[in-house]
């Protein structure tokens, strides 16, 4: 196999498959970190002409950890169409592009061929796009998925409602609750990043959250974001959950040192089918982003990107209602500033969507980042163009327990109404039953979390 390249006079040589798909990606400052980057423009240009000419069967055949060292690797390649992947494997990686970007190439042809391609094709292929071609790619492919409502619809731009609490104050959670459904978010999830990780504390926030759902008939998903093992350990206490949450990497030691293994998942998963408070089928809920595995020191010299999209082969396999990429939250040793952040959520929506796994996205930085919240707003505007299935919003973009800064509630009610854009229908009933919106729009009495008060249920 050729992995060389002749630019301008000059032959750029790779010594691996692991070596192209590194500095073919572009700049990421977690890959400069890792060492893994290209030295300069000429050699990720000739890394990319390499890449190209791949064929899917190469990056295949070439995972960037081996088969018998990686649960992760097994998990991706034992799930793979072999009949779908024979019409695919002796494609150039050009050729995929090409026939993605195809206005001939239809959302059906795509999720079918999608079967036959592993998170290192998938990863390939992505770092030969532009931010346009990614765009323009992922906007042709829905993924939809059911817990008690069916996310990922066409038209369809939900919400995760995050009350976090800077001390886990059920009371204070409530009332940042309430505000976030009085600006109509809510649909995709109601979930929280709770401060203390015991299944004691975790149950108090789930029972609220389970009773405010029951009280007001709440058509949407409730979840608190402990430790997988936490969540379980709640579940069997008797904690009303409709989700099991998990944080996972593209390695099997990268999600060991986040405390958890396949089986684990696939225990929750078996638990929360038996113990949830969810209709189903799809009951967890993933969440990723570029660089977790270099903190770890689990990425086995590969790039980010490719570390990413294998997370995503992971999560396919246990048909999660919900994966985001928490696209900025880790900071400027990964993702240094806003180009990097905004290629990073497109990267990711589009691998995620590709891989065919329901995708959102928290639009959020860091306050050491070079980024600030228009930077945000703009890569929100064009994943919402890409038909991203949720956002996260907080209270006035300012998450005050995790310290970093994400889309507001106020946000996704003006990207859908620029875009025409809706919440999952059965949330915009509920919407309009309360008189917090009508044909699509916020009411004037939108934001005024007292409406619950007044009401006091259904």
């Amino acid at each position: 196999m050729k992995l060389s390249a002749a630019l301008l006079g000059k032959t750029y040589t790779f010594a691996s498959v692991k070596e192209v798909l590194a500095k073919a990606n572009e700049v990421k400052s977690g890959d400069i970190l890792a060492g893994v980057v290209a030295q300069s423009d000429m050699e990720r240009i000739a890394a990319k002409e390499v890449l190209a000419n791949l064929l899917v069967s190469d990056l295949r055949e070439n995972p960037v950890v081996p088969y018998d060292e990686d649960e992760v690797t097994r998990i991706i390649q034992d799930g793979i169409n072999e009949t779908v992947y024979a019409k695919v494997r002796n494609w150039t990686l050009s050729e995929l592009r090409e026939w993605l970007l195809s206005y001939d190439t239809s959302e059906v042809a795509i999720r079918h061929i999608a079967n036959g391609l592993t998170a290192e094709v998938i990863a390939g292929v992505c770092k030969l796009m532009s931010n346009m071609d990614l765009v323009y790619t992922a906007s042709k492919i829905r993924v939809t998925a059911h817990c008690n409502t069916t996310i990922g619809g066409r038209g369809i731009f939900a919400t995760r409602l995050q009350p976090n609490h800077t001390t886990d104050n059920v009371e204070g959670i409530t009332a940042s609750l309430f505000e976030g459904l009085s600006y109509g978010c809510g649909d995709a999830l109601i979930g929280l990043n709770p401060v203390n990780d015991s299944s004691s504390s975790l149950g108090e926030v789930l029972k609220r959250f389970d009773e405010v759902k029951k009280q007001f008939q709440i058509p949407t998903q409730t979840c608190v974001l402990g430790h997988i093992n936490t969540q379980i350990e709640a579940v069997k206490n008797g904690a009303p959950t409709d989700l099991i949450f998990q944080s996972i990497a593209g390695s099997e030691k990268g999600n060991t040192a986040f405390g958890f293994n396949a089986d684990t998942v696939r225990h929750a998963q078996s638990l929360l089918k038996k113990h949830g408070t969810a209709t189903g089928p799809d009951v967890l809920y993933f969440e990723t982003g570029q660089g977790s595995e270099l903190s770890s020191d689990a990425h086995y010299g590969a790039d980010q990107v490719t570390m990413e999209a294998r997370c995503y082969g992971f999560a396919k396999a246990f048909h999660p209602f919900l994966v985001n990429t928490v696209v900025g939250f880790i900071g400027p040793e990964y993702l240094y500033d806003s180009k990097q952040v905004i290629r990073a959520g497109l990267e990711d929506h589009f691998m995620g969507k590709l891989t065919g796994i329901s995708m959102g996205c928290d639009c959020c930085y860091t306050n050491h980042m070079n980024a600030d919240q228009n930077d945000i707003e703009n890569l929100t505007m064009l994943l919402a163009g890409a038909g991203v299935n949720y956002i996260v919003t907080v209270p006035a973009s300012d998450d005050i327990m995790l310290n970093y800064q994400s889309n507001s509630y106020h946000d996704a009610a003006a990207v859908r109404e620029i875009l025409n854009l809706r919440p999952i229908r059965p949330f915009e009933q509920w919407l309009e039953k309360y008189g917090i919106m009508e044909n699509g729009r916020l009411t004037k009495i939108a934001g005024d979390p007292t409406i619950f008060l007044r009401k006091g249920g259904a």
